[in-house]
């Protein structure tokens, strides 16, 4: 899974780069102007994974992990050469999700670029240089069809999708607001058109906002993350970074200090798996402990395929334990007495927390 992290300058964007990936990345006070993106993996903290590698004392435990891009920061007028332009953008055109921070902050040693703290003007802000961007790249496409010595008839079709999407843009409307059919969709995917992406809101607070849970436009940002039906997420990315430094036992103090439970990473790949409808299940032994990530809705034969194509070509059946029933037995042996174990056929939907040893012959 790829995510791209979006937003204006000095909002903290490489600062929860850092936090996600434990990179060790260079913030810049002031706007640097830089064009270059910065790219880490992420290891998502799992409660569950933990504790199943507490009860086989693997040789390997295996989290899920989600790739980061981490853009420059896009300014106002960025679509029409203002700053350092939106070219970088591209680098985040086939990630399967965005996330756009914005700031809360009150720092006088990093200034805002438009001057003030207004996270409705930011997001506003950083939407329509997305819209902008896509339009750029529609207007490209249409322009070598247009010139072509000789337009083909799937161009042709392409050709009026492309204006459809022309028209909403140009009304500033993104296009994931807009009704195309299923051949309109597959026609548009290779685009990696930005407006049309799902997207999590990160609010980045200071300390002092994130313990209150209170900060400027609070209600504001949530009616907004509701309407569109976006997750909003509180960070103190600066604060939590510096937690990450600790070791594991000392972080959990301070964590609660801030009235948190957990990281933000963790906070941060729930709302992300959520906004994406993703799911995972797990696979255990002596050997290893693993998270597999997978679609919500997948059949237990294509989730087997997810760990390799021979175990979906043989696939027999499926043996399954929820999570919370494995946990409240203490061990396989005990779910299985409990009758908590059962055998599911190819077209089981694997549900979120299912451990799952799949049997199968090639």
């Amino acid at each position: 899974m790829k995510i791209g992290i979006i937003g204006l300058p000095l909002v903290g964007k490489t600062t929860l780069f850092n936090l996600l990936t434990s990179a060790k990345t260079a913030t810049s006070q002031f706007f640097s102007g830089r064009t270059e993106s910065n790219v880490g993996t992420a290891t998502v903290p799992d409660r569950r994974i933990d504790y199943l590698a507490s009860v086989y004392h693997p040789r390997r435990t295996i989290y899920a992990s989600i790739e980061f891009t981490d853009v420059a920061g896009l300014v106002r007028g960025a679509a029409s050469g203002a700053g350092v332009g939106n070219q970088f953008l591209n680098d985040i055109r086939q990630v399967d999700a965005l996330v756009h921070v914005v700031r809360l902050f009150q720092d006088s040693d990093v200034p805002h670029v438009e001057g003030s703290l207004d996270p409705m003007r930011d997001l506003d802000t950083v939407d329509t240089e997305l819209v902008f961007a896509d339009l750029e790249l529609v207007e490209k496409r249409l322009e070598r069809i247009r010139t072509a010595k000789k337009v083909t008839s799937a161009q042709q079709e392409e050709k009026g999708i492309l204006e459809k999407c022309r028209s909403a843009l140009e009304a500033g409307q993104p296009l994931h607001a807009v009704e195309f059919g299923p051949e309109e969709k597959n026609a548009l995917r290779p685009y990696g058109f930005l407006t049309e992406k799902p997207v999590v809101l990160v609010a980045n607070l200071d300390e002092e906002q994130l313990s209150k849970h209170d900060y400027p436009q609070r209600a504001d940002l949530q009616k907004w993350a509701e309407e569109h039906g976006v997750p909003l997420v509180e960070v103190c990315a600066k604060m939590e970074v510096e937690i990450a430094e600790l070791p594991p036992e000392e972080r959990v103090p301070f964590l609660a200090e801030l009235g948190l439970e957990e990281p933000g990473v963790a906070r941060l790949a729930r709302a992300v798996y959520k906004r994406l409808g993703l799911i995972s299940f797990f696979t255990v032994g002596e050997d290893e402990v693993k998270a597999w990530t997978i679609r919500a809705g997948t059949p237990a034969k294509q989730a087997a395929g997810k760990i390799h194509t021979d175990i979906e070509r043989g696939f027999i059946r499926a043996e399954v334990v929820a999570f919370d029933d494995f946990a409240a037995a203490g061990n396989m042996a005990g779910a299985r007495d409990q009758g908590k174990v059962r055998l599911e056929g190819k077209d089981y939907v694997v549900a979120d927390g299912d451990i799952i040893n799949f049997r199968f012959n090639v």
